[in-house]
């Protein structure tokens, strides 16, 4: 019965996935959001009455319990935000989905994930930085999942690379997974549902909105511990998923493009506003995001006594005293360091013994 609650949470209209989580955590279940008295729920803090006028729960039930036919006949998979299978790094956005609707079979919660965004019109110099940036990637040790949107240009580039170079790749999708836009390319959806997934936080009974490509782009920029755009105009969705992934404290980067080209001229703002690292390379994108050392296989570190550490190291280690293990994400948000920075310390202290690594990007102190 609980995965009908689940569901019935995308059918709440009006709310929003901050007020629901908000609520679901006072009462202390998905099932409470449906069963507490709505007076019970005005004692919340940040509840009005707006938020319980728009709650239609009875209607939202009854929408779920069509959804999960679909579901079942569709072979879809449903992943909600308290589970261990949900997109970890998007828990640190406070917008993120409640509820994620998915094709394919990959482990969203690998070490590595990169977005790759980017204008619609790529040029062959797009193409080919595209092309090139994720067939170095293929070629590391360690293989990163790469996240895009499915769109003509940039995005479908990247999923095509990544299908050729054997990585795993997630198109999120801005409708629901009973149609695809555009439809052609509904021969690479059914290859990346083979090689990855394809995911969306609308149903089936969703209409076609453009503005839902909008809310799509938060959860391609959340799911990445980095953001790369390939060539971008002076307005466009590229630049408002470098912007959502600049709000949730991820890295950005840009490739620089030549200053007469209309199609750079969104990533060369990017780097001249200090938006976006300049990116030439997987070198660069290794060097920020502290990867570079990590390709490499780890040698034995005794931990040292008395050393001195920074005030920002002594922040992380101390965050790591009170919460224990966590993820690179929830230290950043918590240290309010941006995740390059984070990396960096992390790796440091990591190469002095204080600190170890375990899978999935999770950090400990090392005792």
């Amino acid at each position: 019965m609980e995965d009908i609650y689940k569901i019935a949470i995308s059918f709440l209209n009006g709310i929003g996935p901050v007020n629901t989580k908000k609520v679901i955590a006072y009462t202390g279940s998905v099932e409470g959001l449906f069963k507490e008295k709505k007076q019970n729920l005005l004692k919340i803090p940040g509840i009005g009455q707006s938020f319980i006028d728009k709650l239609d729960r009875d209607n939202a039930i009854q929408l779920a319990e069509e959804e999960l036919k679909f579901i079942a006949d569709n072979h879809i998979r449903v992943r909600f935000y308290l589970e261990k299978d949900y997109p970890q790094r998007l828990l640190n956005c406070a917008d993120s989905p409640c509820t994620l609707y998915y094709k394919g079979n990959t482990d969203f919660n690998v070490a590595r994930t990169i977005s790759i965004v980017g204008t619609r019109n790529a040029s062959d110099y797009g193409r080919e930085i595209c092309n090139k940036l994720i067939q170095d990637l293929s070629e590391k040790e360690v293989k990163p999942l790469i996240i895009s949107g499915l769109a003509y240009g940039v995005d479908i580039c990247a999923h095509k690379a990544a299908l050729r170079n054997q990585l795993k790749t997630v198109a999120a999708i801005g409708h629901g997974l009973h149609m695809l836009y555009p439809s052609q390319h509904k021969r690479y959806a059914e290859e990346i549902v083979n090689q990855g997934a394809l995911i969306s936080e609308f149903t089936s009974k969703s209409k076609f909105d453009p503005k839902n490509f909008v809310r799509r782009n938060r959860i391609i920029a959340g799911m990445a511990d980095a953001t790369i755009v390939i060539e971008s105009a002076s307005k466009g969705g590229s630049l408002v998923t470098a912007d959502i992934a600049n709000s949730y404290n991820r890295d950005v980067f840009a490739f620089p493009g030549r200053t007469s080209d209309k199609g750079s001229t969104g990533c060369n703002k990017l780097i001249k506003t200090n938006q976006a690292h300049l990116i030439e390379s997987v070198a660069d994108l290794e060097y920020i995001l502290g990867w570079e050392n990590k390709n490499k296989s780890p040698k034995m570190v005794q931990t040292k006594l008395f050393i001195e550490l920074s005030p920002e190291e002594e922040s992380l280690v101390q965050v790591l005293k009170e919460k224990g293990n966590m993820p690179i994400d929830s230290i950043s948000l918590k240290t309010s360091f941006p995740m390059s920075k984070v990396s960096s310390l992390l790796l440091k202290l990591e190469f002095e013994g204080i600190v170890k690594s375990l899978p999935g990007k999770i950090y400990t102190l090392n005792t």
